[in-house]
């Protein structure tokens, strides 16, 4: 049985990974232009439409990079599947904004991997127009990605710029590598990616190279180079010392360069990637977030700010990101940003909160944390410490305390419940519940006339809590709503009272525990 902690926490992210990352997205600041210019997603065609010597612009790039994209229809769809070894499908509805978002880039991508002389045909279809071919390939949502090698779909898993989508389709159409032999290669690699691995091998054979390849066809997102010259591998990383073996990761963040250090294995390398990938702090985005929340790193701190506020933390927090590097990711987020910040600040019941607020999530443990001080440099690094260390406790969500004078049925929160429930020397019959349950306004009737039933008996209570607002580690429900008898002698182990009992009934059954205990008391004495 999960705790509703436990549950809600999950239900959360569950929530935020739809509202925010759907199949895929792309990273993209769109104009008008670019809008514009996807109303009609037309066939492969290769005319070159740009007078020759003049410049074309934006919009006629992209009406004809589009050109190089297949809009499959009822007629060739299957032929387009079957009649190619590798086929990249983009699922899309023109209603759908992140399908306008994406359709730019995914045509960039085409363009570049047909400059590549890459075999793979890219292919678009219009799911709201042919439903029926879109569901015969299993495209459910919008947008989607699919890629077909030899008929059988697999998902698509890369990132979500044009970069990141040529870097994948090569990796799963067998080029997980690119070579690099001249410095006018290294030039022209360097104007076109911004992250990338460079390995340095005297040889292209070997267990060392054989480890590194494995890597290369296993990670998803970034873009492999090798080179068997120093000079060459100087000019990729210019923080490269001579050697015969190297690797190394370059990308545009204040740490550029990393060295891995490590023993040439597919894991290591792997684990290399994943710890350095990410900035010192990395800023929260609707492009970027399934990234963040499938980071192997299970520990991260979010700063949740107004973004003015964070400009004067990020200096003096990047040097407190960098003591934690590999063992916490640190996640800047816009408390403006409703749709990023809100399912967060909800788990906390901060969901009007304006002020900046340090919170942490403990992925393995399924545990979170809250910085209770100020949103400093200094708190924010001894609170890092803390979490590693296990000296900062869980945070368990609590209304404020209630007065419960002369109220039949108490209300419990979450900094009530051991001193109500767990600590109370009387016999506790507590109702959970949540405003959004439909049958949950059934059983707290039951309470009132229960409570009233009952009324005059010094030895049971009864008490309500609302699950959805508050929290506690011995508190553990999946299931909504929750009658739990808790014994005078016994609030280890409650007895759950069935919520589709009738009022009659719940009564017996309160009488029978009552008895039963009273039995209990009578033999001991």
């Amino acid at each position: 049985m999960y705790s509703s902690k436990f549950i809600l926490f999950s239900l959360l992210l569950l929530v935020l990974l739809t509202l925010l990352a759907p199949s895929i997205s792309s990273d993209l600041d769109l104009s008008d232009d670019d809008v514009e210019g996807l109303d009609e997603l037309i066939a492969l065609d290769e005319e070159d439409e740009n007078t020759e010597g003049a410049r074309p612009s934006e919009a006629e790039f992209v009406s004809k990079a589009q050109r190089i994209v297949l809009e499959l229809n009822n007629d060739n769809t299957k032929r387009a599947i079957d009649g190619n070894e590798y086929v990249f499908v983009l699922g899309y509805t023109p209603w759908c904004v992140r399908s306008a978002e994406l359709m730019p880039k995914f045509a960039e991508a085409a363009t570049a991997l047909k400059e590549l002389g890459s075999s793979l045909l890219m292919a678009k279809i219009d799911a709201e127009r042919y439903p029926k071919v879109a569901s015969n390939l299993e495209i459910k949502g919008f947008p989607t990605l699919l890629l077909f090698v030899n008929g059988t779909s697999q998902p698509y898993t890369g990132g979500f710029s044009a970069e990141e989508l040529v870097i994948w389709a090569r990796k799963k159409t067998g080029v997980p590598i690119i070579r690099i032999s001249s410095d006018a290669e290294a030039s022209h690699f360097l104007k076109k990616h911004s992250m990338f691995v460079v390995g340095l091998f005297e040889k292209f054979e070997g267990p060392d190279y054989d480890e590194f390849t494995k890597a290369a066809e296993m990670d998803n997102e970034i873009q492999f180079v090798e080179t068997s010259n120093a000079e060459i591998a100087k000019h990729l990383f210019p923080n490269f010392k001579q050697t015969n073996l190297f690797l190394g990761l370059v990308k545009s963040e204040p740490e550029k360069y990393a060295e891995y250090e490590g023993t040439f294995t597919t894991d290591g390398i792997l684990q290399f990637l994943n710890d350095n990938k990410f900035p010192l702090i990395t800023l929260l985005t609707e492009l970027n977030a399934a990234r963040v929340y499938s980071s192997t790193n299970k520990l991260q701190v979010l700063i949740i700010a107004e973004h003015d506020d964070f400009k004067k933390l990020v200096e003096p927090l990047q040097d407190v990101a960098r003591k934690f590097k590999s063992k916490i990711m640190f996640i800047f987020v816009d408390i403006r940003e409703d749709n990023l910040a809100k399912p967060f600040l909800t788990m906390f019941g901060l969901e009007e909160s304006e002020d900046s607020v340090v919170i942490s999530f403990n992925y393995s443990s399924s545990l979170k944390y809250m910085l209770e001080s100020d949103a400093t440099p200094t708190n924010i690094e001894e609170f890092s410490s803390g979490l590693l260390s296990g000296t900062v406790s869980p945070y368990y969500k609590s209304q404020p305390i209630p007065d419960n004078k002369n109220m039949s049925i108490l209300s419990v929160v979450g900094k009530t419940f051991d001193e109500l429930i767990l600590n109370s020397p009387e016999n506790i019959l507590l109702e959970i519940y949540t405003p959004w349950c439909i049958t949950c306004e059934t059983t707290s009737k039951q309470m009132e006339k229960l409570a009233k039933h009952f009324k005059g008996l010094d030895n049971l209570i009864f008490a309500r809590i609302d699950a959805s607002l508050n929290e506690h580690p011995k508190l553990q429900v999946d299931d909504y709503p929750t009658l739990l008898f808790y014994s005078a002698d016994d609030k280890t182990k409650p007895t759950p009272l069935s919520t589709k009992s009738s009022t009659k009934e719940l009564a017996a059954l309160i009488n029978k525990n009552l008895k039963a205990q009273d039995r209990e008391i009578r033999d001991e004495l």
